[in-house]
C-alpha cells in the first residue's frame, strides 16, 4: 500500500486491479475480468470468508466511495486482496482464466524448474489446499511432476488457496497437447566413476519397476505413455538392468540396500 500513499483517492479507487497486478510479488496473478467480478454467482459463499466483504468488493471493482480513516482503509485493502485471491482461484479454471494463465506459463512468468534434467521447463503455481491460510503457494513442474518452493520470498508467502489444488491439472486436460514428454534420464551418484552401491541398487530397482510397468501398459494396449524422449534407449536400459542385477544381486525386498557385510565392504561404490 505504500506505493499508493502518494496518490489521490481517485487514483486509489480507479485503478485498484491494475495496481494489484503490477505490484511486486503479485506476478503469479492474472487480471480477472470485470464481468466475472460483477456476477454475484461467481462470488457465492465468499461473504463469510472475507471481512468487510462489500467494501472490499467495491474496492476491487473500482466503485469504492467511503470516507474512512487510515486504519479502516488498510483493513479494507487487506480484505480486498484476500477477496481477489479467492475469486482468482475460481476464475483461473474458467475458459478465459485458463487462457490467461496459459499465456503466462508459455512465457515462463512463474519461473523454470530447478531440476537440471528438466532443462528449464516452465512451472505452474498450485496450492496444496483449497482452504485459505493453511498452505503457501508451490510451483509444479509438469515434466518431472514434482513441486518446488518459489525462489522469491515475495512469492513464497502467497496463499496457495489463491490458485487451488486443481488448476494445474485442469490446464493440461483442456490443453493435452502441452503435456511434456517424460524423460527416463536420472542422476546417478558416483564416486571416482563408480556407482554408489546403495543408491545405484535403488535406482536399478526403480528402473526395473518402470520397465515392468511400461510392459504391462503395452500389453494393455496403452503404448504411448509419455516416455518417448529417450525411448530408443529402452532396450539397452533393460539389458543393462539385467546385467547389473546378475552382478550385484538383490535382497528379498528388491532394493539391495542391505545385501551382505562383504558387499558393503567393497567400497560402497561398486
Amino acid at each position: 500500500m505504500d506505493d499508493f500513499n502518494s496518490e489521490t483517492d481517485s487514483d486509489y479507487t480507479s485503478y485498484w486491479r491494475d495496481w494489484f497486478i503490477s505490484s511486486r510479488g503479485n506476478e503469479y496473478f492474472c487480471e480477472i475480468d470485470e464481468e466475472y467480478l460483477t456476477d454475484r454467482f461467481n462470488l457465492t459463499g465468499l461473504q463469510t470468508e472475507v471481512q468487510y466483504y462489500q467494501y472490499a468488493l467495491d474496492l476491487v471493482t473500482d466503485v469504492f466511495d467511503l470516507d474512512c480513516d487510515d486504519d479502516m482503509r488498510e483493513a479494507i485493502e487487506k480484505s480486498a486482496r484476500h477477496l481477489y485471491g479467492l475469486v482468482h482461484a475460481r476464475y483461473i479454471v474458467t475458459t478465459r482464466g485458463l487462457a490467461k494463465m496459459l499465456d503466462k506459463y508459455k512465457k515462463a512468468d512463474f519461473g523454470k524448474c530447478p531440476r537440471v534434467l528438466c532443462g528449464g521447463h516452465p512451472l505452474l503455481p498450485m496450492g496444496q489446499s483449497d482452504i485459505a491460510h493453511l498452505k503457501t503457494v508451490k510451483l509444479y513442474c509438469p515434466k518431472c511432476e514434482d513441486i518446488y518452493n518459489p525462489k522469491s520470498s515475495r512469492h513464497a508467502s502467497i496463499d496457495g488457496a489463491y490458485f487451488g489444488t486443481s488448476f494445474h491439472n485442469i490446464l493440461f486436460q483442456v490443453y493435452p497437447a502441452l503435456i511434456p514428454e517424460k524423460s527416463k534420464r536420472r542422476y546417478e551418484p558416483k564416486v571416482f566413476g563408480f556407482r554408489v552401491h546403495a543408491a545405484a541398487a535403488l535406482a536399478r530397482w526403480q528402473d526395473g519397476a518402470r520397465v515392468e510397468m511400461r510392459k504391462r501398459l503395452k500389453e494393455a494396449g496403452v503404448e504411448n505413455v509419455g516416455f518417448t524422449e529417450d525411448a530408443e534407449d529402452g532396450d539397452s536400459a533393460e539389458e543393462e538392468l539385467e546385467h547389473d542385477e546378475s552382478e550385484d544381486g538383490m535382497d528379498e525386498d528388491g532394493l539391495g540396500l542391505a545385501k551382505t557385510p562383504a558387499a558393503d565392504g567393497e567400497t560402497k561404490a561398486a
